[in-house]
């Protein structure tokens, strides 16, 4: 006979120094994520995620930021209208319009975040726990699409690094795996085969530990709309759009290198790294310049890096970013 999750010491489950940490946790250490604090046991099968209120779909909820994030940008803002309006986002459809057309009905919360491979602290959260108390920064970074266009956001989310460094990777842990729905009845771009779904996304875990990356749970201070990635995505400056993973559901330490979406489906034009590189040409189009929405004039040139190369150029010292791309 099955045992109920009640029945089931925490001892049995994890190993006694997990268990002493994560009591340590629950401690409420101050830069603690909660959900790493009150929610440290996998769920039991069949049990429902914890719930909350509904976000609005159109992301209208005002979010509570404490600060703005290092390496933020000053240069102007691309509008609220054309950066939740012209969107890449393939489970909506392929078109740029498509996201905000077709997400109309997709239920961001409830929401859970399951924690899995070479690590301690692992699991399946409930996506407010994972936030609750924990402070949210205003990030103004460059996008870079490998369309060759541009946009300049203010996303609100914190470091990347401090959801990791709460999970405690083992040395085993090289990569970070981020895995997105897969929900064909809410997505419909998922009924056809442009990809193979669901979508997977991942970084070096050097690369994941950078302070750019960041985990967004918001954009112009308020709550993620559906089509930029509801309810949680990655964003990646430094690298082309396509990295940032919307909508993930699970985030897997792994050892050896994740085999992305993209590099999957064209391997040719999209390596594992996909940093901004002017040098390295799409198969399609040169990637020199660039256009900065709202203007459709390419006439801007494109930096390497996207311009975060003073941050993020040691990360790959002894490299070749034209082949490693």
């Amino acid at each position: 006979m099955r045992r109920q999750h009640s029945d089931i010491r925490p001892s049995e489950i994890t190993s006694e120094r997990v268990y002493r940490s994560r009591r340590e946790l629950l401690k409420g250490l101050a830069l603690a994520l909660p959900a790493l604090a009150t929610g440290c046991t996998r769920a039991a099968d069949g049990d429902a995620p914890a719930t909350s209120a509904p976000a609005p779909a159109d992301g209208t909820a005002p979010l509570a930021v404490a600060k703005r994030g290092a390496f933020s940008t000053d240069e102007p803002q691309t509008s609220r209208q054309d950066a939740t309006h012209y969107n890449n986002y393939y489970e909506f459809g392929t078109g740029k319009a498509d996201p905000a057309a077709n997400s109309g009905r997709f239920r961001p919360r409830p929401w859970s975040v399951e924690i899995a491979g070479h690590a301690d602290v692992t699991g399946t959260f409930a996506l407010d726990d994972l936030l609750k108390n924990h402070p949210l920064e205003e990030r103004v970074y460059r996008m870079r699409c490998v369309e060759a266009w541009s946009m300049v956001i203010p996303w609100v989310g914190f470091p990347l690094a401090n959801l990791i460094k709460r999970c405690e990777p083992t040395a085993k842990a090289k990569y970070v795996e981020f895995t997105t729905l897969n929900d064909p009845g809410q997505m419909p771009g998922q009924r056809n085969d442009v990809l193979d779904w669901p979508y997977v996304e991942g970084l070096r875990m050097d690369e994941a530990l950078h302070p750019l990356a960041t985990l967004a749970v918001g954009i112009y201070g308020e709550v993620l709309p559906t089509q930029n990635g509801a309810p949680l995505r990655l964003v990646v400056p430094w690298k082309y759009g396509f990295k940032g993973a919307k909508s993930i559901v699970r985030i897997r330490f792994v050892e050896k290198q994740p085999i992305t979406s993209w590099m999957r489906n064209w391997p040719q034009a999209y390596g594992f790294y996909s940093n901004v590189n002017p040098a390295v040409n799409h198969p399609r189009h040169s990637q020199a310049m660039e256009v900065r929405l709202p203007s459709l004039a390419r006439n801007r040139r494109t930096q390497l890096f996207n311009g975060y190369g003073e941050q993020v150029a040691s990360l790959y010292k002894g490299m070749d970013l034209t082949k490693l791309y």
